[in-house]
């Protein structure tokens, strides 16, 4: 037991404290303890000074359990809370709200440092000039010389950042500002906004900067759209593959015609950039079409380029691409063999006159979207099968017509549309024509409905109810729908490749087929008709080299998806024949001979050996036998660069969709004055912000 000015302090009490509370009380018995030394006997101050050694070990102890977290070049931005285990720490964010306790290891700060990179990385992070080891030392050291008051020595618990404004620029202040409008697809005229300009004028600026009115800012922007064209042109002209997606929308009557291009770059990203949305006047002819194309893929540099566009399957879009490909000129030795024959004579003035008629200019190879395409399936020859099969014709037309009754009764009138909220905890959807897979959702949205509880319901809207042949149809129905939409949307996605359609293909066709037992008598032969308008609507897909090569380089894909061992060597052949094209022709010189003198290269014959150092069949076995991750490819140069040509392409117009949905954003009712050039420069700024200067891009 130890004395000191009538106050008792139990040694046992201070040394089985717990460790998540030792430092903090450490830290005050240590200060007052000194602090005493000034009163106290030279012998007291001896026994004192060896309590305070002891407790200065222990605190040395909890110091080396977290070196790691001490050493840390962002300790600064947390705070030590407890010792949470033998081998774990726990401590708390400071940049967080709250203050969120994490855990970390007391030998790794791994945890902390992904914690900083997902939650906070557009903090500008700074290394913490100070030695963590040396805070509780230092001020241990220096707080007998200089007499500070515990106060003054304790840290501060909260980091606090220096976050003191500059002022922004006028080239800063207008491109935040640009930002904001382009990115929230706000009127131009929100810069004249007297509430809006309050707002901007609480942001510190150098003196003199104010933000310009309408007129003014509307050339900035001009110049934001030029530097962003200019990016993208530059990006384009690097990249070696490209594709291409297009449409035609009609708004407001007016028509406008999206692009959109695709390329995968040497880091094997995925990207996608829209070049157009022009307006398109008069009809929609074929050579209307292919006029726009030309001009849209000449202004961007990429003739030669292109792998392929793909649209939908508007027979105005099939005719242009079938018209307008280029023409294919036979190989003189073909045609050595006919030189005997007489020669023909064609009238000059005729042809060319026949050819001003035409289209004067070649289109790329034309793939159809494979997401329209299943959509017409799933309507059109789905229900041209259901209205003709005598099992299935009345199941069919009296429930689309009591479910369509019940659609338009909830879409109509509010208090129904609340009837059927408080049954169902949510509301219908209603199928449009316009929408993929609308169909299927809005039906399935019925079916969750237990019919106990559905036809009561009909009745409360005054419909008539659904029997149980045609609930039981309904749901067959969805279950053999199902893998149709599954598979749509895959094809549809932001990431995907026109490797991915194949396998798709082939997978949708086997999942349906595997229906056939669960159905009855109503949907027996549904699957059937299904998987035959899949190899009639893809026929010429499902054989094709691109698309056999497309899914054959994805290392996700390779051959795993073919059943056929035949197919699989028919593909494995093409993947060779391929990989040796691919190969540059450096690598196919021959072995360089023995050196002699002139006058012996004249007189012997040295037949040329082949060098061994690339064989393609290596490549290939090797490729087939690697890994499944995409950077697997880094590995095999030829097969990545097969990659990058064949998966350039998507397999549907959905990008080009996207673009229509943000244009119906842009051009609103209210902007429908806007012209056509300024609403086609916004919605590309938008679209491609990630051309945008760097200011633009954190969205």
């Amino acid at each position: 037991m130890l004395e000191v000015s009538g106050k008792r302090l139990k040694e046992k009490q201070c040394l089985c404290l717990s460790k998540g509370t030792l430092r903090y009380c450490v830290t005050k018995t240590v200060n007052f303890l000194r602090e005493c030394l000034m009163t106290m006997t030279q012998a007291s101050a001896t026994a004192m000074v060896a309590r305070v050694s002891t407790i200065e070990n222990m605190e040395r102890g909890i110091e080396y359990d977290r070196a790691a977290f001490n050493t840390w070049k962002y300790r600064h931005y947390f705070e030590f809370d407890s010792l949470k285990s033998d081998k774990n720490i726990s401590v708390r964010c400071t940049l967080c709200i709250g203050r969120k306790l994490l855990s970390t290891s007391k030998n790794s700060t791994s945890n902390l440092s992904k914690h900083l990179a997902r939650c906070h990385k557009n903090v500008k992070l700074t290394e913490n000039p100070q030695d963590p080891l040396t805070d509780v030392t230092a001020v241990a050291t220096t707080s007998t010389s200089t007499g500070q008051t515990s106060d003054e020595r304790t840290p501060a618990k909260q980091v606090k950042l220096d976050v003191r404004a500059t002022g922004l620029s006028a080239t800063e202040l207008k491109k935040l500002v640009a930002a904001y409008i382009v990115e929230d697809m706000l009127p131009i005229s929100t810069v004249d906004s007297e509430s809006f300009r309050r707002i901007v004028e609480k942001i510190p600026t150098k003196s003199g900067v104010k933000l310009p009115q309408r007129k003014s800012f509307v050339g900035h922007l001009e110049r934001e759209y030029d530097k962003m064209n200019s990016n993208l042109k530059a990006t384009l002209e690097e990249a070696e593959f490209v594709s291409t997606t297009a449409d035609i929308w009609t708004v407001n009557n007016k028509s406008f015609m999206g692009v959109t291009v695709h390329w995968i770059n040497s880091t094997l990203q995925h990207n996608k950039a829209a070049l157009a949305c022009k307006r398109i006047r008069g009809s929609h002819t074929y050579d209307v079409i292919g006029a726009e194309f030309e001009e849209i893929h000449s202004s961007y540099g990429l003739q030669g380029k292109v792998i392929a566009t793909v649209t939908d399957n508007a027979s105005n879009f099939a005719k242009a691409f079938r018209v307008c490909q280029p023409c294919h000129l036979e190989s003189e030795s073909e045609n050595e063999e006919g030189d005997d024959e007489e020669p023909t004579f064609t009238d000059v003035i005729e042809a060319l006159s026949a050819a001003s008629g035409d289209a004067q200019f070649s289109l790329p190879p034309h793939y159809r979207c494979a997401s329209h395409t299943i959509n017409l399936i799933s309507t059109s020859d789905v229900d041209k099968h259901l209205n003709s099969c005598a099992d299935t014709k009345a199941a069919y037309r009296s429930s689309t017509a009591k479910c369509s009754a019940l659609w338009t009764k909830a879409s109509r009138s509010t208090l129904a549309s609340e009837q059927v909220e408080e049954v169902s905890r949510r509301k219908l959807m209603v199928p449009t024509s316009t929408r993929w897979n609308s169909l299927y959702e809005a039906i399935s949205r019925i079916i969750t409905i237990p019919l106990n509880e559905l036809n009561p319901l009909c009745v409360k809207l005054g419909i008539k109810c659904l029997n149980e042949r045609e609930y039981q149809f309904l749901k067959e129905y969805c279950t053999v729908m199902k893998p149709l939409t599954v598979a749509l949307d895959i094809l549809q996605g932001d990431e995907c490749t026109y490797g991915a359609l194949l396998p798709t293909l082939t997978s949708l066709m086997s999942k349906t087929l595997a229906l056939k037992d669960d159905l009855s008598r109503m949907t027996a032969s549904l699957p059937d008709v299904i998987v035959k308008a899949i190899k009639t609507r893809f026929d010429a897909v499902l054989d094709s080299q691109e698309g056999l090569l497309a899914a054959a380089t994805c290392p996700k894909f390779k051959l795993r998806w073919l059943r056929d061992e035949r197919r699989r060597e028919y593909v494995k052949e093409l993947l060779i024949t391929e990989c040796r094209k691919a190969a540059p022709a450096t690598e196919n010189t021959n072995v360089s001979q023995i050196p002699a003198s002139p006058a012996e290269m004249d007189f012997f014959e040295f037949q040329n050996q082949p060098t061994e150092s690339f064989s393609a069949e290596k490549e290939i076995t090797d490729f087939l036998r690697s890994g499944y991750e995409l950077e697997i490819l880094n590995q095999f140069p030829n097969l990545k660069k097969m990659y990058m040509k064949y998966n350039s392409p998507t397999p549907s117009s959905a990008p080009v969709e996207r673009l229509f949905s943000l244009g119906g954003l842009v051009l609103s009712p209210k902007r429908n004055r806007m012209s056509d050039r300024r609403f086609e420069k916004l919605l590309l700024m938008r679209y491609n912000h990630c051309f945008s200067p760097k200011e633009n891009n954190k969205t």
